[in-house]
C-alpha cells in the first residue's frame, strides 16, 4: 500500500493506491484500498503527526 498525505489550502489530501477488489473479513464488501489499520504519517498538525485509518470498499 502506497499512500501520500499532505495539507493543501487547509485541506488534508490523501492519495492511496487502488487494489484488486478483495473480500472484507465479513465478506459483505470488497475492499479496494486500505491502510490495514492506523498509519502514522509525516504530516504535522499543531506539531503532532496525523494518524490515518482508511478503508475504501464497494458493496457486493
Amino acid at each position: 500500500m502506497a499512500m501520500t498525505v499532505e495539507i493543501k489550502n487547509g485541506k488534508l489530501c490523501i492519495e492511496i493506491d487502488l487494489e484488486k477488489p478483495t473480500p472484507s473479513s465479513s465478506g459483505k464488501t470488497l475492499v479496494v484500498a486500505s491502510t490495514r489499520g492506523n498509519a502514522v504519517t509525516d504530516v504535522m498538525v499543531e506539531g503532532k503527526p496525523v494518524t490515518i485509518g482508511l478503508n475504501a470498499y464497494i458493496k457486493k
